[in-house]
């Protein structure tokens, strides 16, 4: 018994990451902030989706941010795919920061070059939430529109 035990423990204990992976601690839900910013790279694959867009600071400075979005199958639902952002793109981007103040977050929603919006598959924009001041910070998004399908 005590065998049997020990191996169904240590087959279980490498999945402890996976159940700590899906929390939003990190994110500051509170405080979403809009990016205007030219993406660098549009990583479409599991678990989630990246990606990485520079913004330009008040004093001028380019700060590298990167963001999550949901899985690709997701992400298809809210109108994505693996073509909808390329480098040199300018897009709008409503996000989540990091409670840490690191340029990473979670993408809300992007306004890519045609206008159209793009949900990022965690949540809506409707909610509520004071703008944060992060680098590169625009505007505070209380926007009450639905990601386009």
């Amino acid at each position: 018994m005590k065998r049997l035990m020990a191996i169904a423990v240590g087959l279980l204990i490498p999945s402890i990451p996976l159940f700590a992976h899906h929390g939003n601690s990190a994110f500051d839900s509170k405080n979403r902030t809009t990016l205007k910013g030219t993406v660098t790279e549009w990583y479409w694959a599991n678990p989630h989706c990246t990606l990485k867009f520079d913004v330009k600071d008040d004093r001028g400075q380019v700060v590298h941010w990167i963001t999550e979005t949901s899985n690709p199958a997701d992400m298809v639902n809210h109108g994505w795919n693996k073509l909808s952002l390329k480098p040199g793109d300018q897009v709008t981007i409503t996000l989540e920061p990091a409670k840490n103040g690191l340029p990473i977050g979670r993408v809300l929603e992007v306004v890519a070059p045609n206008g159209q919006k793009l949900g990022g598959g965690f949540a809506d924009v409707s909610g509520g939430g004071q703008g944060g001041s992060n680098a590169g910070a625009t505007d505070a998004s209380k926007s009450r529109d639905s990601p386009k399908q």
